[in-house]
């Protein structure tokens, strides 16, 4: 038996002698050790008795009165024992598959789940056991899947970086600067890979540092549409900036607002093909402040869409690393406009009709 069963019957038991047993008690011996006590009609009756009748009388109250009190005693700890166990029982039991399924509940168990019974308490208890047992269960699978994730993408710069190394160490390609530098840019592809998972993993721990201050984001907005103007023109591409309406100032951080501009628009180039154009747009939408960034490109499913934001998600699985970026570009904007209170959508009318993402930030 646990301890809190037992404490539970021992309880139930003190309060039946407390509540019922012990003023019962003390009544009956007080009545039965002194006759002289009994109400005026009770004395008047024994005082009329004869002498004898009257003393076999007070000696049959003083030995029955204590065998019906030690009946009364003895039956009242049955009654405390047996109820108690039962209601014991029917409290207890609840807890005690509680604490089954936490014991099993474990990395190799991650899936299960307690069942919803017994008091109200205990059902929000177990309701909360669940809640907790459904978040671990998320976050061991998103860290299973991050885990193979920034395996798979580390593992093939660092192959071509040994192979191209071990051919070199084998007099199989010469040391000159040509070499070198396919060298270095995959040290720079492993370098912008470790970069954005820190920055990632940063912002979904709500460890991302901000720098608020007053943004122009017209200003910002025109001078990233300028700064991708020569990219745009050597791939045939338009691209513009168009702000609608007037567009006031916001609190963000400048340079983490930049950065998702910037991978927006980056992303728009790299699925854009030759011909086709790029619109930034700045609009005020009531409270809040909207960049949309619309293209003319490949467009996406709606399979698609609902994994655009994801770790490492290409919606082409054949671009490269070189080509595609690393994946990471989308899940850092909405890490960044998360962090500012925002949020980033993504919509797209089917495949080679474009794709339009919107960054939405509150004004105040």
């Amino acid at each position: 038996m646990n301890r809190l069963r037992t404490r539970f019957i021992a309880a139930f038991i003190g309060v039946i002698l407390l509540v019922v047993l012990i003023p019962l008690t003390f009544s009956l011996l007080l009545r039965s050790l002194d006759i002289a006590q009994q109400p005026p009609e009770i004395s008047a009756v024994l005082a009329s008795l004869p002498p004898e009748q009257a003393a076999m009388l007070e000696t049959f109250a003083r030995q029955y009165f204590p065998r019906q009190i030690a009946g009364f005693i003895i039956f009242g700890g049955l009654f405390g024992v047996i109820a108690g166990v039962l209601l014991a029982r029917s409290f207890v039991r609840p807890l005690d598959k509680l604490a089954e399924s936490a014991r099993q509940f474990g990395p190799r168990n991650l899936s299960h789940r307690a069942k919803v019974e017994g008091t109200e308490e205990i059902q929000a208890v177990a309701q909360s056991f669940n809640e907790m047992a459904e978040r671990l269960e998320e976050a061991e699978t998103l860290r299973r899947n991050l885990l193979a994730d920034v395996a798979h993408e580390l593992r093939t710069p660092v192959t071509v970086i040994q192979g191209n190394l071990r051919a070199i160490l084998d007099d199989v390609y010469p040391l000159e600067k040509e070499e070198v530098a396919r060298l270095y840019e995959q040290t720079r592809l492993l370098t912008r890979v470790i970069d954005d998972l820190r920055e990632l993993a940063q912002a979904e721990a709500s460890q991302l540092s901000l720098n608020m201050t007053e943004v122009d984001v017209a200003r910002l907005v025109k001078e990233t549409a300028v700064s991708f103007q020569p990219i745009a023109q050597n791939q045939q591409i338009e691209l513009h900036a168009e702000l609608l309406g007037h567009i006031p100032t916001i609190q963000a951080d400048a340079a983490r607002l930049r950065q998702s501009v910037h991978n927006l628009v980056d992303n728009a180039l790299r699925h854009t093909p030759a011909g086709g154009h790029i619109l930034l747009q700045v609009e005020q939408m009531g409270s809040a402040l909207q960049i949309r960034v619309k293209d003319s490109g490949e467009g996406m499913t709606p399979q698609q869409l609902n994994r655009v934001f994801d770790r490492f998600y290409r919606a082409d699985p054949s671009r490269s690393r070189e080509s595609g970026g690393s994946g990471l570009g989308l899940a850092i904007v909405r890490a960044i406009v998360k962090a500012h209170g925002g949020e980033v959508t993504a919509v797209s009318p089917g495949p080679n009709q474009g794709s339009i993402f919107s960054l939405t930030l509150p004004l105040r």
